[in-house]
């Protein structure tokens, strides 16, 4: 299993915004792609603004090229998305799952 990681901050007045637009997919259409296993939003206020973290998981890293292409480690952000964030990673990390715990 493979964990696409990124990372975005917005100016606090638009993480609410921001958020409502990651619900209920984190990217449109995602939920229907071969290989997608599900994703977690992460949300942390620091202060002068919000950072957010998005981990989707794959069942490979074949998966992950098929829905992201070749450069598959380039940030795959939606233009109306893209001008509420300050800052945000270019590129996604991508790690290989080897143990959980406790998950449901």
């Amino acid at each position: 299993m493979i964990a696409r990681t990124w990372h975005g901050r917005t100016r606090p007045e638009d993480a609410d915004a921001y958020e409502n637009m990651l619900k209920p997919e984190v990217l449109p259409g995602i939920g229907k792609v071969r290989g997608y296993l599900g994703s977690y939003l992460l949300r942390r206020n620091l202060g002068d603004e919000v950072e957010f973290m998005t981990i989707i998981l794959w069942d490979s890293i074949d998966a992950v090229r098929a829905f992201a292409g070749p450069d598959y480690e380039t940030s795959i952000i939606p233009e109306e998305r893209r001008k509420l964030l300050s800052k945000h990673d270019a590129r996604a990390a991508h790690y290989e799952i080897v143990a959980t715990h406790g998950l449901r």
